[in-house]
């Protein structure tokens, strides 16, 4: 097992990495203030994992409060999330009562909303099993829930008690899913590190194939790029902004073609490649970069073209988009590998250009 630190002074919490950690109650059980839990889960996780993790914090002496929402990013909604509170009011769950989240983004998007709002705040875990939520979503404390308008759009910032990843769950995890989480690895890469960019194009048929030590380091960095920059900068005033490196365009996406037709890190890998190409065009990032890019994400089976979607159908959504300031789309660019920056001095040309091999 690996354990790194997001340090937020008194908030500070640990991310383990490894394999067999759900059978490692400790990691959890030690950070819990209250001997319950509400462990929440999906349908298609549930069955795979639950009853495991439930047996061994009972053994640990834990009361656990199953809730168990159906799979998908169609769900990440009011609804599904009125019916977490719904199990925990019924099971008269207190503010001392931690909230475990089982599985991917979408659970711990919810779960952690839920308990940033549950009662004025809850604590909560993430025991993320997919590699998107390993790699990213579980760490840094934003939760969220979708609106028809906007991926994200009504959440909270509220960081959890711990990050147990345990990377034996990767073994049932979807082809498909497993390619979306490498989007967002592939991203740290270029926005902050291009020796590890370097690495992963000497190691992705390791990543693909689910080489274990491949994998745990590419967990590992990912996370260790992430915490710095969460500590730095929590809420996302400036440094954490390049974390949505290809997320611009790629939020675009999945609202337009509909919560969960792409999955968010397909989407993410589109919108890279239209990041790629508009710091192309803009004088920052150079041919064969924005080249190695597309090949790497390519050889992980992530798409790299984007959706034909009219090109005033971005900017309407992207208009929508979190980090729009005074009525401007901030844009992440990467000026080369491993050097990202936030800007919103996009030529409206420029962005048209970029956009036009997608027109319908």
């Amino acid at each position: 097992m690996q354990t790194l630190t997001v340090e937020l002074d008194s908030r500070s919490y640990p991310i383990h990495i490894g394999p067999g950690l759900l059978g490692r109650p400790a990691l959890i059980a030690e950070r819990l203030p209250q001997r319950k839990v509400a462990l929440i889960t999906n349908t298609t996780v549930g069955p795979l994992y639950a009853a495991g993790l439930r047996a061994a914090l009972e053994s640990r002496g834990i009361a656990v409060v199953p809730v168990t929402l159906p799979d998908g990013e169609a769900y990440k909604d009011w609804k599904t999330l009125n019916a977490i509170f719904d199990a925990l009011l019924d099971n008269r769950c207190e503010r001392g009562t931690a909230l475990i989240a089982l599985g991917g983004g979408v659970i711990g998007d919810l779960a952690g909303f839920a308990a940033a709002v549950y009662q004025r705040g809850v604590p909560f875990v993430q025991v993320p099993t997919t590699l998107l939520a390993q790699v990213d979503s579980a760490v840094g404390g934003k939760t969220a829930i979708n609106h028809p308008l906007g991926k994200n759009m009504i959440g909270a910032f509220y960081q959890p008690l711990a990050v147990v990843s345990d990377t034996d769950t990767l073994a049932t995890l979807p082809r498909r899913e497993l390619a979306a989480g490498i989007a967002e690895i592939v991203k740290y890469g270029v926005i902050r590190d291009r020796v590890f960019f370097e690495w992963l194009e000497a190691n992705m048929p390791r990543l693909v194939n689910r080489e274990a030590e491949a994998l745990t380091h590419a967990i590992e960095r990912s996370c260790a790029i992430k915490a710095e920059i969460v500590a730095r900068d929590e809420r996302e005033t400036a440094e954490r902004a390049l974390l949505n490196y290809g997320h611009t365009f790629g939020h675009a996406i999945e609202t337009a073609l509909g919560f969960g037709q792409w999955l968010h890190g397909e989407a993410v890998a589109a919108g890279m490649v239209l990041a790629a190409r508009l710091s192309n065009r803009l004088g920052f990032l150079g041919c064969d970069a924005v080249q190695r890019i597309v090949e790497l994400l390519s050889r992980a089976g992530l798409p790299t073209a984007a959706p034909e979607l009219a090109a005033e159908r971005y900017l309407e959504l992207m208009g929508h988009d979190k980090k729009v300031q005074g009525g401007r789309i901030r844009f992440i660019l990467a000026r080369d590998l491993g050097d990202a920056f936030v800007s919103s001095e996009v030529p409206r040309a420029a962005l048209a250009e970029v956009l036009a091999p997608v027109r319908t």
